[in-house]
């Protein structure tokens, strides 16, 4: 277990406090590998970005400590999960792609294959127009027309 205490303030802002009893407000946990391995490798950094404690893995907190990182983490990190590829309007850049994510359908315009980026074996990291990233996290898990169609961006 953590030689720290996590828990929120009055103001819901996540505070660590150190057994001496010095206390830091607006902890921010950082995955070190968001992608390839979200729950290993976790840092616990305070306002300025200085790293406070480091976590070899989530289950290094106890039961209430781990929740309140996860739903921490959960609030700050945005990248829905591509599940299926449902049309995309050229096979030329720009293109507009209708996709199905785990947070429901989406529809993104894609300014060029660069922005399709391999990450980890097998998964890819999609850039929408706007910087949103979206994710496919295994291409062997698509179904044949969605890797049928990323086959002519790669």
């Amino acid at each position: 277990m953590s030689a720290f205490t996590l828990y929120r303030n009055s103001f819901g802002r996540l505070v660590l406090e150190t057994p001496d009893g010095e206390r830091h407000e607006g902890v921010v946990p950082v995955r070190a590998f968001p992608i390839a391995a979200p729950h290993e490798g976790l840092s616990l950094v305070n306002a300025d970005g200085s790293e406070l404690a480091w976590l070899n893995s989530l289950q290094d907190l106890g039961p209430e400590a781990r929740a309140l990182v996860e739903e921490e983490l959960a609030s700050r990190e945005f990248l829905p999960q591509i599940s299926r590829i449902a049309h995309v309007s050229s096979f030329a850049t720009p293109s507009t792609w209708d996709v199905e994510t785990d947070r429901g359908p989406a529809r993104f315009v894609l300014k060029g294959e660069e922005d399709i980026r391999r990450v980890g074996q097998g998964s890819l990291l999609i850039a929408d127009n706007h910087g949103v990233q979206f994710l496919i996290k295994d291409l062997t898990a698509l179904d044949k027309g969605s890797r049928k169609i990323l086959d002519r961006f790669l």
